[in-house]
């Protein structure tokens, strides 16, 4: 899907979530990168192949709430 250059990290590397935003929809919590994975205000991601990354949350702040 990434036509610039340098292309961006495939949807299977370890840094696929630092590609170029294409499509920004903050007002829905969530924003297309150009490898096509769709991540979310929360963390979480879903990926072009349909597998789901869940929400990352630190446990500190989780504690302390």
């Amino acid at each position: 899907m990434c036509t610039h250059q340098p292309p961006c990290p495939t949807a299977d590397s370890t840094d696929h979530h630092s590609a170029v935003i294409v499509s920004a929809h903050p007002e829905q919590g969530w924003s297309l990168l150009c490898n096509g994975t769709i991540v979310f205000d929360d963390t979480g991601e879903l990926l072009p192949d349909g597998r789901v990354v869940g929400p990352r949350r630190d446990r500190r702040l989780l504690a302390a709430a």
